[in-house]
């Protein structure tokens, strides 16, 4: 018996929408970074199923691109936080004002 796309479906949205609630309503720049990570794997959810239910490989190829891109995301993301930790002494992202004069 195979699972109805439907249900990866509303699994992949609602993951996206926990993603976009976490990036808006949230002001620690590690949380952010988690919820926009969340949406890039519902993006990841969503490319499989429909690659199994149309039945070609790709958007697993997608999968593929997505994933080095979000670990390239996750290095440079995790080294600017790092960074701005040991600058600014806080992660709460209304205190950062770099950009600022």
């Amino acid at each position: 018996m195979q699972i109805p796309i439907e249900y990866y479906l509303i699994l992949s949205a609602f993951m996206f929408i926990m993603g976009i609630v976490g990036v808006l309503t949230r002001r620690n720049a590690i949380i952010v970074f988690m919820s926009i990570e969340l949406m890039l794997n519902s993006a990841n959810l969503t490319f499989v199923a429909f690659a199994s239910y149309m039945g070609n490989t790709i958007g697993q190829l997608f999968v593929f691109f997505v994933m080095a891109v979000a670990a390239a995301e996750a290095a440079i993301g995790l080294a600017i936080i790092l960074a701005l930790f040991r600058n600014k002494m806080t992660l709460n992202i209304d205190e950062v004002n770099i950009l600022k004069w």
